[in-house]
């Protein structure tokens, strides 16, 4: 343990007055109520729970304490993504970089906002006042982003009417668990009035859309970028190449559709030309966050948009295009991109201003009684952003939200522990989220290349168990979830532990065969219809192939699988506290039936209604304190005004 920063930034002393109000207020102290409470975690007992040897669990906790404040940890996409509990392991490991004292030093790693620089728009619209039951639910206050992936479910308990709904780079219908009942929403015009698809290529989701609106690609919009790729900050901004290649040739472009092929908007200026037609009197308010910082009371312009963020929004950058003789939006235009800061290591470490700010008792600065800081030594520092400024081990919004039995970092087994499994020879845990390296979620089906790299995603079988069932390599199988089936060839190999099968989320789109949906390089054709009742299947009608287009290589297509749609018999399973979607699935592997045929799926979306309703019952009892609905201090974006947060 780094004693030291344990000291200086974790609220152990907040921990020993809630939990141990007799205790002596010392950090030893702290310590051996740590050493007790964790006690039970031996290496021997993880060993036991996760079928893994003791001694691994040893050896990785000596190199994690060699690397000290050099030990580096990721937690995106690995337990924490597909168990339910997943955001206790997230914390769980955080928790080990928070002992080690590696957040944000050389060689730790860093918080996701630290290194990621995001300049602030000439004008932020005032805060909505209404609450939006659609995006997050009552039953999951704590949830940190919106449950989108629960919206039909949402809309068919009557919780609300989407009048107008924009998809935007969004494909629900093949991304999402449960894409069945997305289509039953997306059809039925009592849930949906209008549905307008923003998208730069078709997918499944277009094909019920009312408008299908193509949206600009990287090389067709204009774009800032900025990601955490080391310990400084940076910003890139992207041009349309068409617009700038036809400017640059002495012919003026108004809208940068004019200029791209195929009269492509790019989405900025969508939203600009929009609000402007929707408030054609400024009456409504809406078009006054659209008029041109420069131009009083005339539209912005997208040049203007990014000269006054290049102007006012990026520490540095007027002064160093100054020096060039150019303005910020010249320099970007030239360079492409602009280093914010070249090196930025704990910034939880700075110092901010104490100019009429006081101390309080509690350790935080505030001024006008905004927390600016939280004391370090008698000087205040920027802190970390939690209620404490402190990293918050004990978490005192669990304790006042009615779930203090999970205020601190802790183990929740996930829904397909061993133990959760039916008691079948055929029961397996389902790992559906790992990525082939070649492949981009569901946005690779329109490049050709990448298609035919990787254009199947059997179900990945431990040999072992295998043999047990009698299947053998290449095998059709049946997966069966809790809401139906899908048919897909097994790939028997040592690669994969037993008990476990696991199946590659990017494959398995589809088109319908009056040519409609996703690119023919990665999509077959298919049937998919709904018998009544709830049940839905979807069936091959014909394999990917050969086909003529203006693009020669079509014809040499040599790969017909394109793999199999998953996720269309995935139930919803919202984490009961975080409500992030618990990806991991609980399922009985067979031999195909006969009648059975590649790509087979059948759904019960009236059992996927049953499974979301389950879920939702699991969520514990909240007190909602002072009468919000959600903690005030969590991020979000577009975060509603506070008299929004309050119950009705």
């Amino acid at each position: 343990v780094n004693r030291d920063y344990v000291v200086a930034w974790f609220n152990w002393e907040a921990f020993l007055a809630a939990r141990y109000p007799e205790d002596d207020r010392s950090i030893d102290q702290f310590l051996r109520r740590l050493a007790e409470i964790y006690d039970s975690f031996t290496p021997e007992w993880v060993a036991s729970e996760c079928d893994i040897d003791a001694q691994m669990v040893v050896d990785v906790a000596r190199e994690i304490g060699r690397a000290g404040t050099a030990f580096s940890s990721h937690v995106w996409r690995n337990a924490a993504s597909g168990n339910r509990g997943g955001w206790q392991v997230a914390r769980c490991l955080q928790f080990i970089s928070a002992l080690t004292g590696s957040i944000g030093t050389k060689g730790g790693t860093a918080l996701a906002s630290t290194n990621k620089f995001v300049g602030a728009p000439f004008k932020k619209p005032a805060p909505q006042k209404m609450w939006n039951e659609l995006l997050y639910p009552v039953e999951w206050p704590l949830s940190h982003h919106e449950l989108s992936f629960l919206l039909p479910h949402l809309v068919r308990e009557g919780r609300g009417k989407i009048d107008t709904y924009f998809t935007r780079v969004y494909n629900p219908v093949w991304t999402n668990p449960d894409g069945f009942s997305w289509i039953e929403m997306l059809k039925d015009e009592e849930r949906v009035g209008l549905h307008v698809a923003l998208t730069p290529t078709f997918s499944e989701t277009t094909l019920f859309a009312d408008y299908v609106l193509p949206m600009g690609l990287a090389t067709e919009r204009h774009d800032l970028m900025s990601q955490e790729t080391h310990a400084g900050r940076w910003i890139g901004f992207r041009q349309p190449v068409s617009r700038v290649a036809t400017e640059r040739n002495g012919q003026k472009v108004e809208w940068t559709y004019e200029a791209n092929p195929g009269e492509v908007w790019e989405e900025d200026e969508f939203w600009i030309a929009l609000s402007w037609a929707i408030d054609t009197d400024g009456s409504l308010g809406i078009r006054e966050n659209f008029e041109s910082p420069y131009r009083p009371g005339e539209r912005i312009t997208i040049d203007e948009y990014y000269q006054w963020l290049f102007e006012n929004s990026v520490p540095g950058l007027p002064e160093a295009a100054s020096a060039e003789g150019l303005t910020p939006l010249e320099y970007m235009r030239r360079y492409g991109a602009f280093e914010v800061d070249a090196e930025l290591l704990e910034p939880h470490n700075n110092p901010v201003s104490a100019d009429g700010a006081d101390r309080g008792d509690d350790g935080l600065w505030r001024r006008d009684g905004a927390v600016i800081g939280v004391d370090q030594g008698g000087v205040p520092v920027a802190g970390f952003g939690t209620p404490s400024r402190k990293l918050e081990f004990y978490s005192p919004t669990m304790e006042e939200w009615g779930m203090g039995d999970q205020a601190l970092p802790g183990y929740i087994r996930s829904h397909v522990h061993v133990d959760e499994l039916e008691d079948s020879p055929n029961a397996f845990a389902l790992v559906p989220i790992f990525r082939l390296p070649t492949l981009i979620h569901s946005r690779s089906a329109n490049s050709k290349w990448l298609c035919e790299l990787s254009n199947t995603n059997p179900v990945w079988m431990n040999v072992d168990d295998a043999a047990r069932l009698g299947i053998a390599d290449g095998d059709l199988i049946a997966v069966k979830t809790q809401i139906g089936r899908f048919v897909n060839r097994a790939w028997v190999t040592e690669g994969i532990r037993g008990g476990v099968v696991a199946c590659s989320h990017h494959l398995g789109r589809w088109r319908t065969k009056d040519g409609g949906g996703t690119d023919q390089w990665g999509a077959a054709t298919v049937d998919f219809k709904s018998t009544g009742d709830g049940q839905w299947n979807l069936r091959r009608h014909e394999d990917i192939g050969p086909f003529k287009s203006s693009d020669a290589d079509s014809e040499a297509v040599w790969w017909n699988a394109g793999g199999v749609h998953q996720n269309l018999t995935f139930a919803v399973q919202p984490d009961p506290i975080s409500g992030m979607h618990c990806w991991h699935q609980s399922v009985l592997v067979e031999k195909a039936r006969e009648g059975d045929t590649y790509g087979d799926v059948e759904v019960d979306t009236e059992a996927a209604h049953r499974a979301y309703q389950k879920w939702r019952d699991s969520t514990p009892e909240c007190t909602f304190p002072n009468g919000i609905r959600r903690p005030l201090w969590f991020a979000r974006a577009v975060k509603p005004h506070p008299d929004a947060y309050r119950l009705p």
